[in-house]
This record gives C-alpha cells, sequence and structure tokens, in this order.
C-alpha cells in the first residue's frame, strides 16, 4: 500500500512538473513568437520598396531641347573620364576637356535633375553612383545604366550619396532620413536616423557623420547616435558640408566651420563662412563658399585663426559646390564650371565652363507664343527671354520689376503682352519692348500678380488680395466683401460675359460684375476648394486643384471628376492649356497630363520630359512647348498623340 501510494504521489509530482514545464514551454515559444514576429515587423517597417530597370531603351523621340545653362554640382573621376553632372543632366569629358557624351534627364536619364555623384563597389566592380531630385538612384556601371526607384516618393528625392566600404550605398533623402541599399534591398538605416531632412554624410558604416538641414550634425558610432547642435559649439543648426579624417569631423554651416575631435567639440573655424563645401588638403581646410570662392584656413594651431582668402578665381565664381582631388591635383567644382588649383597652391584656373545656352536658365515658371513667331519665356527668379522666330536667339530682360514671373498674357490681335510677377504687371508692345508696370499705385487691388488674361478692351488682373478689373471705364477691383468665395485668387478665366475666378477656398462665377455663383467643396461636387489653374473648352470649364486633379464644370454648374485625372495630385499655378485636339495639365510631381478631347480620355506623359515637375505650357504652329523646373521642350503635338 505504501509503495502504491508512493508510486501515486511520484507520478502526480511528475504531471505536476510537466504541466508547469509545459506551460513554461508554452510561454516562452509564445514570447519567442512574439519576438520574432515583433522583429520581422520593425524589418518589414524598415524596408523600402523599389523597382530597378535598366535604361536601355533608346532617347524618347520627337522632343526639341532648348538649351539652359548647365550649372555644375558634382564630379568624380570615373573608368579614366571625368563625369560631371548638374540639373540639365550627367556630362563625360575626356582627360583634355573635350566632351565626349551627355545624358539628359528625361531622355537617356530619369526625368528629374541631378545632385551629386560618387564611385563605388556595389556589384564587386567599381559603378558611378547618381543621385536624382525625385528619381532615386541612377547606377552606371559596365552593362550601362541601372534606374533603382523607390514607390514611396519621399525616398526619391535623394541629397546626398556615400558608397560604404561593405559594398552598400548610404542615401541621404530630402527628408525621409538615411537609408541604404545592398543592391537587393533599401532599407532604413537605422530608426534614430529616419525622418531626417539630410544634406551630407560622411565616414563609414561604424562611424558615420550625418548632416541635417535643421538639427545640426548627428554621429552615429557603437550603435548609437549623438546629435551635436549649437549647445556643443555647431555654428548653426544647418549643416551644409561634412569633411571626415581619422577621428577628426569638420562640419560646415551657413556661418561657419566646427571641428570635432573623437567625437567632441574642438574648435570654431572660419567664422562668418558660408561652407558649402569641405576639403582636408593636409593640415589645410578648403572650403568652398557661396560667393568667395575657395578660401584656406590652416590646422597647425589650436587657436582658432581667421579667416584667409585664396586669391579670387577668373573670373569671380557662382557658388561653389565640391571639391575634390583627381589623380595629383585638386578641382573645384563652381555652378558656372570647373577650376583647378594652380602650381602656385594659391590661385585657381578655369578648366572647363557650360557650353554656351540659349535660356537664361531652367527654372521655367510661365510660357507664351505670340503671333510673331515669338517664343516668351518666363522664369522663377530670373525675368524673361523672348526668343526669335528661329528659336537662334534670345533677348533676356531681367529688373525689379520682370523678376519673379508668374503668367503671360497674349492680346489675341498681337499688339501687346501682359507679364504678370510678383512685382506688378508688366505690359510690353508688338516689338516686345517694355512700355508700362501697373502696381497699387496705378490702381491694381495688389502688387503681386498672380494671373492675367487680355480681352478685347479689358485686362482681368488676378492677385492674393482680390480681382482687378481695366477697361475703359477706369480701374474697379472686387474682393470677399463683394462676394468673392475667397480674396487670394490663383487663377482666372473668361468667355467675354463670364469670368471665373479661381481661388484658395473655391470657385466663384462673375456676370457684369457681380457674384452669379461660388462653389465650395461643402455646396458642391467640387473635390478640393484650392483652385490653381482654369481653361475653357467649348462649353465646359476646366480646373485644376491642388491636391485633387483636374475637374470638368459642366454648363449647367455640375462639376464632374475622371477617373484616370481627378485623383490626389497638385495641377500648377496656370499650368493648363487647351488646344483643337486636347486639354493639357502640368502637374507638380506627376509629369504631363492629357486629355483627348475626342474620347474624354486623360493619359501621363513623362518620357522625354526634363522634370516631372511641369510648370508652363504654350502651344503654336502645331508645337506644344512644355516647362518644366528643369528645363523646356518643344514637340509637334501630332508626335505627342501617336506616342
Amino acid at each position: 500500500m505504501r509503495t502504491g501510494k508512493k508510486t501515486t504521489l511520484l507520478t502526480g509530482g511528475l504531471g505536476i512538473v510537466l504541466a508547469v514545464g509545459a506551460y513554461i514551454a508554452g510561454v516562452l515559444w509564445q514570447a519567442s513568437r512574439a519576438t520574432t514576429e515583433s522583429a520581422l515587423a520593425l524589418q518589414a517597417a524598415s524596408e523600402v520598396r523599389f523597382t530597378s530597370a535598366r535604361l536601355d531603351r533608346p532617347p524618347s523621340g520627337g522632343f526639341k531641347w532648348f538649351s539652359s545653362p548647365a550649372l555644375f554640382t558634382d564630379a568624380v573621376s570615373f573608368h579614366n573620364s571625368l563625369y560631371i553632372c548638374g540639373p540639365a543632366g550627367l556630362f563625360e569629358y575626356d582627360a583634355a576637356g573635350v566632351l565626349k557624351r551627355r545624358f539628359r534627364p528625361g531622355l537617356e536619364l530619369p526625368p528629374a535633375p541631378l545632385g551629386s555623384l560618387a564611385v563605388g563597389t556595389g556589384s564587386g566592380q567599381q559603378e558611378l553612383y547618381i543621385t536624382t531630385a525625385g528619381e532615386g538612384l541612377v547606377i552606371l556601371g559596365d552593362g550601362g545604366f541601372r534606374h533603382i526607384r523607390p514607390v514611396e516618393p519621399g525616398y526619391r528625392k535623394l541629397t546626398s550619396v556615400l558608397p560604404l566600404a561593405t559594398g552598400q550605398v548610404l542615401l541621404g533623402t530630402e527628408k525621409d532620413g538615411a537609408v541604404v541599399y545592398d543592391g537587393k534591398q533599401i532599407r532604413v538605416f537605422h530608426p534614430s536616423l529616419a525622418k531626417l531632412r539630410v544634406t551630407s554624410l560622411a565616414g563609414d558604416y561604424a562611424d558615420l557623420w550625418v548632416g541635417t538641414i535643421d538639427r545640426g550634425l548627428l554621429h552615429w558610432h557603437g550603435g548609437e547616435v549623438d546629435s551635436l547642435g549649437t549647445k556643443d559649439g555647431l555654428p548653426d543648426p544647418q549643416v551644409l558640408s561634412i569633411a571626415v579624417d581619422a577621428d577628426r569631423a569638420f562640419a560646415g554651416t551657413p556661418v561657419g566651420v566646427a571641428e570635432f575631435v573623437r567625437g567632441k567639440f574642438a574648435r570654431a573655424l572660419a567664422p562668418g563662412a558660408f561652407a558649402r563645401a569641405l576639403f582636408l588638403h593636409g593640415e589645410t581646410l578648403l572650403i568652398g563658399t557661396l560667393e568667395q570662392g575657395v578660401v584656406s584656413v590652416p590646422l597647425r594651431t589650436q587657436a582658432v585663426r581667421p579667416l584667409v582668402r585664396q586669391q579670387e578665381m577668373p573670373p569671380a565664381p557662382a557658388r561653389i559646390e565640391h571639391i575634390f582631388r583627381m589623380d595629383t591635383s585638386l578641382y573645384a567644382v563652381a555652378r558656372d564650371g570647373l577650376y583647378s588649383l594652380g602650381s602656385d597652391g594659391s590661385s585657381w584656373q578655369p578648366v572647363l565652363q557650360p557650353e554656351t545656352a540659349l535660356l537664361a536658365d531652367g527654372h521655367i515658371s510661365a510660357l507664351g507664343a505670340d503671333a510673331a513667331g515669338r517664343l516668351w519665356v518666363g522664369y522663377f527668379d530670373r525675368g524673361l527671354d523672348v526668343i526669335d522666330p528661329g528659336q537662334t536667339h534670345a533677348t533676356h530682360i531681367e529688373n525689379d520689376a520682370v523678376f519673379c514671373v508668374n503668367r503671360i498674357a497674349l492680346d489675341p490681335r498681337a499688339r501687346r503682352t501682359a507679364v504678370a510677377t510678383a512685382n506688378g504687371l508688366v505690359i510690353f508692345d508688338a516689338a516686345a519692348k517694355e512700355r508700362q508696370t501697373l502696381t497699387l499705385q496705378e490702381g491694381l487691388i495688389a502688387n503681386h500678380v498672380t494671373d492675367v488674361a487680355l480681352e478685347e478692351g479689358r485686362i482681368l488682373v488676378a492677385t492674393p488680395a482680390g480681382l482687378t478689373i481695366i477697361d475703359p471705364a477706369g480701374t474697379r477691383s472686387l474682393n470677399a466683401f463683394h462676394g468673392l468665395v475667397n480674396n487670394h485668387v490663383y487663377a482666372i478665366a473668361s468667355d467675354g460675359q463670364r469670368i471665373l475666378a479661381g481661388t484658395l477656398g473655391g470657385l466663384s462665377v462673375f456676370e457684369d460684375g457681380v457674384i452669379k455663383a461660388s462653389y465650395t467643396t461643402s455646396n458642391s461636387r467640387l473635390k478640393h476648394h484650392w483652385i490653381t489653374a482654369l481653361a475653357r473648352a467649348g462649353d465646359d470649364w476646366f480646373a485644376g486643384t491642388y491636391g485633387s486633379g483636374v475637374l470638368r464644370l459642366d454648363p449647367m454648374g455640375q462639376w464632374h471628376s475622371f477617373p484616370e485625372a481627378s485623383d490626389a495630385f497638385v495641377v500648377n499655378p496656370n499650368a493648363m492649356l487647351v488646344t483643337e485636339s486636347h486639354i493639357y495639365a502640368g502637374t507638380l510631381d506627376r509629369g504631363l497630363y492629357v486629355c483627348d478631347r475626342g474620347i474624354d480620355r486623360w493619359t501621363t506623359v513623362t518620357a522625354g520630359l526634363p522634370s516631372r515637375n511641369v510648370t508652363a505650357l504654350a502651344a503654336r504652329d502645331g508645337y506644344l512647348y512644355i516647362g518644366t523646373d528643369n528645363g523646356l521642350v518643344r514637340i509637334l503635338e501630332q508626335n505627342l498623340e501617336n506616342r
């Protein structure tokens, strides 16, 4: 009996132990599973989806480029050639400085301005890495170009590139921090370096320095991040450039340079220098500045030294973007060319200058084609070009009034041209001579003119303060007091009887100076209240919006959307055009939207454009002119139809 009881007790005790063990094992399994799922979720959250494609297609046919200044931003030596890039493309020069090849955005390269260059060995062989401002990373190797394009737009806006000794490539983004590409995957480098506005990268995988536009300098080391700001000796929270040498790091800001030794602030250098680029040349720090060329600071002293200026480059250079060594020589990349350090070690000599361009700038903001065959090109901040009918010569106009151009309107009788600018409305005569500038003093409701329309006997002027009408009866203005749905008018259109005013808060319709209707998101099927562009096609009106694409207003006052063109995208201010066969809308980041009026269907065009940011449109003699923030192209409208 005792034996039986003992056996029963042992058996019961063993059951309890096994049950407890099973419970513990279950808990541990669940914890392990949760940990694994958490790790997988974290990994998935850190992954950046992208597409990879070879750019082996022939250049998109039919487009003619108008040459704009090939501003330089970076340069490297690669495969015995010198490669220089800028917004207008990538340029390959031989050892004698002769241009061998050029690769243009939208044709041989994706439609986006180029930013920076670096050489690495991500595939086991040397490759050239090219960043773009909107289309991700382009890689040039033995097999040609490859395009690495993240799906999310934020990861496509690259600001810097740093090849690592591991074969990976670190990429800085405009707003989404630092990511790393290993040839198969893109992922966030580390959560602590996510969602940053990165300006520059330096160092390596284990000891990384990250410059930001508003959060100072970040130092990644030993799996941790140190944030270095103005309290830590940084002259300014905006870091423009970084140079690293062993345990020393130099951070350039708009107001000077800070030196850090083993991660700790050591001293301030070159107070007041706008340090866009840094390069360590022995015990001298070379600083590329905004307006003073390259300046040097000796480092063999513990005391703060004043700025030592190099002899000014001939001619006076634009801002310095990059300083680098090629073979035994030092070079400086300026916006206006490439310079080399002379044998005396103190003067810089020009080596390469960009080719002469027809246009004064690449950031187009307005277009117009007049009856005399001239093309009018307005710029975001460089005034205006009037191109002759042969399109071989441009007359540049830039002054206090003609500077930031918002719109160009042509008189249908070809007697005048009105140019809407941030400083007034400028009237030109038939010979393209400036005749008059209208401002507040001449009766406008505001100096800043956002849109203008020339009609028989009157001028319609849109401003952020309301609408001004100029006719033989005089000058009068309308604003919210008179019933305008919002004072900030972005776009105007008219059919002679009615005036449509697209505003920040909706659309108002005037007849004989009286508001007949106002449409907002609350009282109509208008999908977005911010109207950026207007155009009339037949009996319908088309409205571009800031966030809902293109909508149509019919004669009955009803709004209609389009399956292909009324989702969440931005139509740029006044970037709409109607021809006999098509309606065109320029977008902020999706290229050109095209509607075939015969079948009422929209398609998009990006190939052949210098940028997806289409800012202005014009048409004449069968040609469509397309302005972007990165240049101007022309194509026969019939060729565009057949694409």
